[in-house]
């Protein structure tokens, strides 16, 4: 039951005395009976609050309040277990595992085998859990105990960091099968070359020894686009601010391809002089030239390939590479982009393709925080482009 407040009796006798002589001096009673209602309520108002005593205090009460408002912030999920069961869950621990946690005896929140173990492990003990809160997820739980009674769970996501492992992982075993089956065919080659009993005749040297330079200049350019890959990767979070004339860039970009593939393969367009964007002049050549190549490579050899410069919205320019080829299939698309993808191996290796181009141009548009939009239509072509932000000013 709540506390009473406790009455100033002695103001209300008072007032009361105070309205008395007031009716005796002639005064109106109405005007008596107002101003003792008005007494009575201020002094109701400004009554104190009784003290509530010591040994009446809900101890456990405050402490879990206390307990509350410590972990609720905490960006760490943090459950605190008192026995078997779950009786705080901070904002983090609900929004990992779901608001019905706080209450539920450990052994059904936690469900999994590994974490239950958790349960009969000593202070400081680790668990790590493929899977906790579903998909290819990692979690790393910890206990840390706090009294005889009560206990701790600690849940880290190791998820972004399993997931880099692992794209580690495929990265370098991708790129040691790239680089393992021409260095094979440069060894191969050339120790067929140094053997006493190989073929002297002029015709079969000559040919073994082009392989080699083939195969030689294919690795050549796999551990360039590497470099440039990792350099660009590093470089990802630092903004560009130099400001270029995109259309004179695809400019001076088209005509030292055209030079060299001939000039009728490559059409340019722009729409207006003075489109301006802000970013790193080696980098977006790189991007164009890629994107050409592509184009030329996979596109149809009959048919020429289209670059066109155009303002997109009021603050924005898109740079637009499309070939007339066989187009690619919609099931690909998603996965362009991937360090060694392609969707025909063998016509890629056969061209000189290392897998790692469109790679190359993601993170140059993000680092240039564009869009980069891959549109393919089967037996029309494909259009590839990049919105950059126009500079401001």
């Amino acid at each position: 039951m709540p506390a009473q407040r406790t009455l100033p009796f002695a103001g209300f006798v008072l007032a009361l005395i105070t309205g008395i002589g007031m009716l005796v001096a002639g005064a109106s009673f109405w005007l008596v009976l107002a101003v003792v209602v008005l007494w009575f309520g201020s002094l109701w108002l400004v009554a104190p609050e009784p003290e509530i005593p010591a040994e009446k205090i809900d101890i456990d009460l405050v402490e879990r309040d206390a307990i509350h408002e410590t972990v609720e912030p905490i960006g760490l999920p943090l459950l605190l277990i008192e026995g078997t069961r779950i009786v705080e869950a901070n904002a983090a621990a609900r929004a990992a595992m779901g608001e019905h946690v706080l209450g539920q005896d450990a052994r059904i929140a936690l469900r999994h085998p590994d974490a239950m173990k958790l349960i009969d492990m000593d202070d400081g003990a680790e668990v790590s859990i493929p899977g906790f809160t579903g998909g290819r997820s990692l979690w790393q739980l910890t206990r840390r105990d706090i009294d005889e009674n009560r206990w701790m769970i600690e849940l880290s996501d190791r998820t972004a960091e399993s997931d880099v492992s692992r794209a580690h992982t495929d990265f370098v075993a991708n790129a040691s099968h790239e680089l393992r089956t021409p260095l094979a065919a440069v060894i191969g080659y050339a120790e067929t070359l140094s053997d006493a009993d190989a073929p002297s005749d002029p015709e079969t040297a000559k040919r073994f020894n082009n392989i080699i330079h083939r195969e030689a200049q294919r690795m050549l350019s796999l551990v360039e686009d590497l470099m440039t890959l990792s350099h660009v990767e590093a470089e990802k979070h630092d903004r560009p601010s130099e400001p270029l004339d995109l259309g004179q860039l695809a400019a001076r970009v088209v005509g030292e391809v055209a030079s060299l593939r001939g000039k009728e393969r490559v059409e340019l367009s722009v729409a207006e002089p003075g489109l301006t964007v802000r970013g790193d002049a080696t980098q977006l050549e790189q991007l164009l030239r890629n994107l050409i190549d592509n184009a030329l490579k996979y596109g149809a050899p009959d048919m020429p390939v289209s670059v066109a410069v155009t303002r997109h919205g009021e603050d924005q320019t898109r740079l637009a590479i499309a070939d007339r080829g066989p187009g690619i299939a919609p099931e690909h698309l998603p996965h362009l982009t991937r360090r060694f993808y392609r969707t025909d191996p063998g016509r890629s290796k056969a061209s000189g393709g290392t897998g790692l181009g469109l790679a190359i141009v993601k993170h140059i548009v993000e680092r240039h925080q564009g869009e980069l939009d891959i549109a393919s239509t089967l037996g029309e072509g494909t259009t590839v482009a990049v919105t950059l932000p126009l500079a401001a000013g």
